[in-house]
């Protein structure tokens, strides 16, 4: 009697992946490239030297937690590929990969950005609203793709090693 197919270790560990990989886009375009904005920028404008370095310092503790976060994605991951009742599907792994951004999108814009306005995509815009908005809407769109491969993903009933 064949073994039942699980998705779920895949998906957790491309949720995870995602969420930090996407945080190391955010950290590293948002926050280094283009400097639009750094963890704090909104309550401790880094104007001089000690308040660009506390807000550095908490954008490391932020690059931190989203490399942690991909490690353990990694580690889940791994776990998954080991296991033979779990069905391997790149659908499924990309889905939840693109669902994990667009989760780490959606969260950090509603607390960091609107709750607890730490900081904002253009901190330094006139207006930052609409950028803030543009930020939650393009997590609102990642969210609807990563859900939708995922969905398309059911299908995938191979495991680690089976041809499709």
């Amino acid at each position: 009697m064949p073994q039942p197919v699980h998705r779920t270790p895949l998906i957790a560990a491309g949720l995870l992946l995602g969420a930090g990989l996407g945080g190391f886009v955010d950290g590293i375009v948002l926050h280094q490239i283009l400097q639009w904005h750094n963890l704090l920028s909104s309550k401790l404008p880094p104007d001089t030297l000690v308040a660009a370095k506390v807000n550095m310092y908490w954008d490391g503790v932020f690059h931190a937690a989203v490399w942690v976060m991909t490690v353990v994605g990694l580690r889940l991951l791994w776990t998954a590929g080991k296991r033979p009742d779990v069905a391997w599907s790149g659908r499924t792994l990309v889905g939840a990969l693109i669902l994990g951004w667009g989760l780490f999108n959606v969260v950090e814009g509603v607390i960091d950005h609107q709750l607890l306005e730490l900081h904002h995509v253009r901190e330094y815009a006139a207006d930052h609203l609409p950028w803030d908005l543009g930020f939650l809407a393009f997590g609102a769109l990642q969210l609807v793709a990563g859900g939708a491969l995922i969905r398309s993903g059911r299908r995938d009933t191979a495991v680690r090693g089976e041809a499709q």
